[in-house]
């Protein structure tokens, strides 16, 4: 298998195949280009015409973008609407039976929702926070597990205009407890326990610790949904159930009509150091990002089964579970449980039994299904599959491919999506029925997003070299600010050094000679090794390229001579190998990286573990392999590690 060093100059793409472009939403790349054209020759009139057609308005807009207070932008500001009626009322006289969410819960259960149902179940729950006194601008916290009441509860914020703030549910009190103060939450919305891979977590005992750490009187309710035995500590001033709370409510509540710049939800992200950023998104931009990609990138249709394997914790689950398939009058599948559990076949199983249609999934998940059972796909059928897609990080060719040959069975595009949590949406990613892949690269922007690559300076680089990832122009779904920080955001994402003009991803990618991205890692995941950089992505993709390795992870350290030193923490295929077997693998690995990329390259260190440290959605937690490579003590929250054991075996290097 090619590495990124190999890929980026090699020529082998896979077109569309021509079936799928006929029936594509944006069929061909002329279709492509005159959409990419229309906003180059005049954004507000492009980006107008779009927010016309996909979204329904209360009050239309007169003005599209305001750009005077730079760069805290405003899109259709004049003009009013309703997420939640977009989401929900829009589908009650046209398809009110259709089923909404399948919800498969961690033991296997499956519960159905129609619109017409879901629609009920917002609106009982709306007019039950509207009893608490909750309303148009206040803050709720919602701390659930992944279920059909999860989705709920952030449409029925939605639909009273109240502005909610969802925190992962794998996240400590003490994460909470920050997230709650920093948002001001009159509510916090929790269940008793959540369920997964057969393990209970209780939720709402982490909320009764994060509000006993003080500094939380802003809280004046916590509305408890009973997802186990309803086995809790209860505040009888503050507490409520979920179920007593919609008890006799009217399944009619009307939307609350609020401005496009109304703060839709406050989404919290966590770096190694300070105070997590709450990144604020509006209502109206925001949902037509969610709306276009699923048109665009997803290739909606109207018989499709979508599923989104992410948490709504994270801003994956908020675009493509709450609000992007509900927008477009999707049936998806919600799942409460982890790819393993039972067992490995798990995914796939799942999308045998719903007939999911298109499955949109994490790099990282993709790697330990390889790990777990690379021929189990083969054993269910997928043949309803027509679409596959992968988010949060960038993938590696090599697991690329056998996402498309073995899942996809060569015939379902690939789907690489570059987007953050600060734009809310895609933006560089393969229009499927246009745009030629390339295994690795996210390949080309979406209309209406002006991304480039430039240098320290902010000056464009050519094709072929690697840079900084910006985009140049404002877009509708990008965050409006920091929660109560403006200034962190002014400096975070449009840092002086770049001239104050451009939106800094905090990304290095590079472009090749046909104009695809290749995103390389974070700007602090960029190594200096002796005045060369290097991405650890690259490195990461030699690693996996090996026969050997299931799964790797490159940091750098501080290095006295060179700068920076390379340690890779690496997942063998086989056992975790011990003694002078470890030695004489690590030889071989750091052999390998040397002729995959150059000497240059060559792990400093190779630690080997039985797999690495992952939150329960399976993100890789580098700023703790930081750590441990620079051999310091960990001091930071590991309780959202699904693996907290793993870490004590990953601090020794071989010798």
């Amino acid at each position: 298998m090619a590495t990124i060093k190999s890929i980026l100059h090699e020529t082998r793409v896979f077109p569309p195949d021509a079936a799928f472009v006929n029936q594509a939403n944006l069929p061909g790349m002329e279709t492509y280009r005159a959409l990419c054209d229309e906003a180059e020759k005049d954004l507000e009139a492009f980006w107008g015409r779009l927010a016309r057609e996909h979204i329904t308005w209360h009050k239309p807009f007169s003005r599209v973008l305001d750009e005077s207070n730079h760069p805290f932008f405003k899109w259709f500001d004049d003009g009013e609407l309703n997420v939640s009626f977009n989401c929900l009322d829009l589908h009650l006289a046209s398809q009110p039976d259709k089923v909404a969410i399948i919800f498969e819960a961690d033991d296997g259960k499956i519960t159905l929702s129609t619109y017409r149902d879901l629609h009920g179940r917002v609106c009982r729950l709306a007019n039950g926070l509207k009893s608490l006194g909750i309303g148009k601008g206040d803050r709720v916290i919602i701390y659930m597990p992944m279920s059909i009441e999860a989705v709920a509860a952030m449409q029925a914020c939605a639909r009273i205009g109240a502005t909610h703030s969802v925190v992962f549910g794998g996240f400590s009190a003490k994460s909470l407890h920050e997230r709650i103060i920093d948002a001001g939450a009159v509510a916090v919305i929790t269940a008793d326990e959540q369920h997964r891979g057969g393990k209970i977590n209780h939720l709402k005992t982490a909320v009764d610790d994060a509000i006993a750490l003080g500094g939380t009187d802003s809280v004046k309710s916590v509305v408890v949904y009973k997802r186990g035995s309803g086995d809790v500590q209860w505040h009888v001033a503050r507490d409520v159930w979920w179920h007593d709370l919609i008890s006799g409510k009217s399944e009619v509540c009307e939307p609350e009509w609020i401005e496009a710049e109304h703060p839709l939800f406050t989404l919290y992200t966590s770096g190694s150091t300070g105070k997590p950023k709450g990144v604020q998104h509006s209502s109206a931009g925001y949902l037509l990002g969610a709306i276009l990609s699923m048109k665009w990138v997803f290739d909606y249709k109207p018989t499709d089964v979508f599923w989104c394997t992410a948490d709504v914790g994270w801003v994956t689950g908020h675009s493509y579970v709450t609000y992007g398939p509900l927008a477009v009058g999707a049936t998806q599948v919600v799942f409460e449980g982890v790819p393993t559990y039972p067992d490995a076949g798990r995914f796939w199983k799942i999308i045998q039994d719903h007939k999911v249609t298109t499955f949109y999934t994490a790099p990282t998940a993709i790697r330990s299904l390889i790990k777990n059972g690379p021929d189990l796909p083969g054993k269910y059928d997928l043949s309803s599959l027509r679409l596959l897609g992968s988010v949060g990080e960038p993938i590696n060719p090599e697991a690329w491919m056998w996402y498309y040959t073995v899942v996809g069975q060569s015939r379902c595009p690939v789907v690489d999506t570059w987007w953050q949590t600060e734009t809310g949406s895609h933006m560089i990613a393969p229009v499927p029925g246009a745009v030629p892949l390339k295994p690795g690269s996210c390949t080309l922007p979406l209309p209406g997003i002006l991304a480039a690559i430039v240098d320290e300076a902010g000056h464009d680089i050519e094709n072929g070299k690697g840079g900084f990832l910006v985009i140049k122009r404002p877009f509708p779904s990008q965050a409006r600010t920091l929660w109560g920080d403006p200034e962190r955001f002014r400096n975070t994402y449009f840092p002086k050094e770049l001239g104050g003009r451009y939106y800094l991803a905090g990304d290095s990618a590079n472009r090749d000679l046909d104009g695809y991205f290749w995103i390389m890692g974070r700007i602090d995941d960029v190594l200096n090794v002796s005045g060369h950089r290097l991405g650890t992505m690259e490195i990461e993709s030699a690693l996996v390229a090996s026969p050997l390795v299931a799964e790797a992870a490159v940091v750098g350290k501080p290095d006295e001579i060179r700068g920076e030193a390379i340690v890779a923490f690496v997942v063998l295929k086989g056992t975790r190998p011990q003694g002078e077997t470890a030695h004489d693998t690590a030889i071989e690995l750091r052999n390998w990286v040397s002729q995959e990329i150059g000497p240059i390259a060559r792990p400093e260190e190779i630690r080997f573990g039985d797999n690495l440290p992952k939150t329960r959605s399976g993100k890789i937690m580098r700023r703790l392999l930081r750590t441990l490579a620079n051999g310091e003590e960990i001091t930071q929250d590991v309780s959202t590690l699904e693996n907290p054991a793993i870490l004590e075996q990953l601090k020794h290097p071989i010798a």
